[in-house]
């Protein structure tokens, strides 16, 4: 990752990447009326457009979803970048050149190596597929043919041949100005006696794209008997490539996983072509590594994964023993999935690949289909083995299964597996097996932190409460919380209109909390009076809000159309203003018959006097400002 890049710099790719534009290139919008755009929603499925977008304010916001942000929140969510990856994207295409300072994550001058890695990266992914279809790349042709890739997939996944020869590809880079120290630092190239030689030699090769689509890796499979190297070969570790998050394929599969809230995961490169090319698009394969917590990471923002079920994950694992074995190692990542969770295991022991070559494109689709859940697999697993034909058998199955569902933390989950391992045992004691259970589940956790995972229950074996749902401290349809969110809006929208008397109603009068918390962002930016133009004005207040939550409250109501009955905006805000100002009136109202309550009339006359005389004046206020505000009923 380059420096921090300029506050200047990201204001000006802002303001060069209209985000109607940019939005347009991948999702039609039509004319909605008050200067707002709308279509239909990129980030999840709908029948009827919910999707706005206001090019006045260069914001956007799902009325469906919550979506919501700015061009570069878009660019990120969408294809899946860092901050600053979605910056350099847009600023490549508003040919804004970027300048970065020096103390960021790194120094400056690693802006420069990245670009250089990735584009020798892209310039040795381009010799290794020209090599594919010369005569020494034969063999890798002939490998491909045999598993049923023709010379138009291979092609399409940009598989290529590394030569068996010492300085191929290093000749080639040179060439093309690379560096040796830049061939080193990413991997293509190894040190030897005499400099730098090629790190890849008689391999087929599939180049490793990350999510914006650009090579920063390879993966190598040994082709010729006489190779003592391992069977597959990765890019070690770079300033580019990193393993334990790098999904392979999920270039190819990100559309089609948000589409479909579907993700299969594969064990190897040729697996994640048979899938895609069978009709499985979501198809991906680590990298080298097992699948790990950075993975879950990448699935769960390509699935767009939040705290309920939208969708599933789907493993599938070679049928042998060691595939069994990888599906039960994810079993102890499962939990930290949302999404739900599959494993697909083919009983005759054929990958996806070798599936596909036998049995035909549909198999692989059957494969997929035919997932398991990944507890119901696991607790299948354990009893597999068992005999089941005599109580001993019985007994035995449920002392190894009833471990595995006494690890399932979702209480009601567990049970349910429980009532079912009674029925895939045909011990018909369903209490029985239950009690079991629970008494497993209660062993782990009573363990200390650091032995066996916990399963969410109490040290003395019980259940822990259930915690209450959070509900809001406030009622969204109470008239006077619809009035806020009113104001709040202009305040967004047409923050001119509202003058001082905005800026005077402190954050303390607004009922709802989150609507205080925009009032609070709003005096922490200067103040309705600071605001400049629509775009700058809410970026401003973006930037300063204290978090997402309040952040994309912000963008809501800077999209939120303005509901008035006027014809006059002015005048719908000064009925809302009036209205607010009452309340803050009624406060004060109420603090100043407090203070007269404590008061002796005759022993402190002067100040019950000068209260009381308070009291007259904030009543008449009152008085006017309700008379004033009864438009905005």
């Amino acid at each position: 990752m380059a420096g921090r890049i300029r506050n200047e710099d990201i204001a000006l790719v802002r303001e060069r990447s209209p985000i109607h534009e940019v939005v347009g290139e991948y999702l039609q919008l039509r004319n909605a009326g008050g200067g707002n755009l709308k279509g239909l929603c990129p980030f999840h499925d709908e029948k009827s457009p919910s999707f706005n977008v206001t090019p006045s304010r260069g914001l956007y916001h799902c009325f469906g979803c919550g979506a919501g942000g700015d061009v570069i929140k878009f660019v990120q969510e969408l294809d899946h970048l860092s901050f600053g990856e979605a910056i350099e994207r847009l600023a490549g295409k508003a040919g804004v050149q970027l300048r970065y300072e020096e103390g960021g994550y790194t120094p400056r001058q690693d802006g420069g190596q990245r670009a250089r890695l990735l584009e020798a990266h892209r310039a040795a992914a381009e010799w290794y597929a020209e090599q594919l279809a010369g005569a020494d790349g034969a063999i890798g042709r002939r490998f491909l043919s045999e598993r049923g890739f023709e010379a138009a997939d291979a092609a399409g996944f940009g598989v290529g041949f590394a030569p068996r020869e010492w300085e191929g590809l290093v000749r080639h880079l040179r060439g093309r100005g690379v560096t040796d120290q830049d061939m080193i630092t990413g991997g293509l190239a190894k040190e030897g006696r005499r400099g730098p030689m090629d790190r890849f030699r008689g391999r087929l090769m599939w180049p490793i794209r990350d999510l914006s689509g650009d090579v920063i890796g390879f993966g190598a499979r040994r082709l010729h008997d006489d190779d003592d190297g391992p069977k597959y070969l990765n890019t070690p570790e770079s300033p580019l490539f990193h393993k334990g998050n790098v999904l392979y394929g999920a270039d190819l599969a990100k559309k089609e996983i948000a589409r479909r809230r579907q993700a299969v995961v594969v064990e190897g490169y040729t697996d994640v072509m048979a899938c895609h090319l069978a009709g499985v698009p979501t198809a991906v394969a680590t990298c080298g590594t097992a699948f790990g917590d950075e993975h879950i990471k990448v699935l769960r923002r390509l699935l767009m994964d939040q705290d309920e079920f939208r969708g599933e994950v789907v493993f599938t694992f070679d049928g042998d023993s060691a595939g069994q074995k990888a599906a039960l190692r994810a079993f102890a990542d499962e939990q930290k999935f949302v999404t739900q969770t599959f494993v697909a295991v083919q009983p005759d022991g054929l990958d996806p690949c070798d599936l596909r070559i036998r049995n035909g494109d549909a198999a692989v689709r059957d494969l997929v289909a035919s997932r398991l859940p990944l507890f119901e697999f696991a607790v299948r697993n354990a009893i597999q083995e068992k005999d089941l034909n005599t109580p001993e058998g019985r007994l035995a199955a449920l002392d190894a299964a009833a471990p595995v569902v006494a690890g399932i933390k979702d209480r009601a989950l567990r049970q349910m597996y429980a009532v079912s391992l009674d029925r895939w045992l045909g011990i018909m004691d369903e209490q029985f097996v239950l009690g079991r259970v629970r008494e497993l589940a209660a062993r782990r956790a009573a363990q200390p932190r650091g032995g066996a995972r916990g399963t969410g229950r109490g040290g003395n074996g019980a259940p822990p409460p259930e915690p209450a749902p959070e509900r809001p401290a406030y009622d969204p349809n109470d008239p006077e919380v619809q009035r806020e969110r009113e104001l709040l809006k202009i305040a967004m929208q047409r923050p001119g209109v509202l003058g001082p008397v905005f800026d005077g109603v402190p954050a303390e009068v607004y009922i709802a909390p989150p609507h205080a918390e925009v009032r609070r962002v709003i005096g922490a930016a200067g103040g309705t009076a600071a605001a400049g133009r629509d775009a700058e004005w809410v970026a401003l207040l973006r930037e300063t809000a204290p978090n997402d939550q309040v952040r994309g409250l912000i963008t809501q109501l800077a999209v939120e159309p303005v509901h008035s009955a006027h014809e006059s905006e002015d005048r719908y805000a000064g009925e809302l203003l009036a209205r607010i100002q009452e309340r803050q009136l009624t406060r004060q109202i109420a603090d100043v018959k407090s203070k007269l309550g404590r008061l002796n009339p005759v022993e402190q006359a002067e100040e019950y006097n000068r209260l009381f005389g308070d009291l007259v004046a904030l009543e008449q206020q009152r008085r006017v400002l309700r008379e004033r505000g009864l438009g905005s009923q």
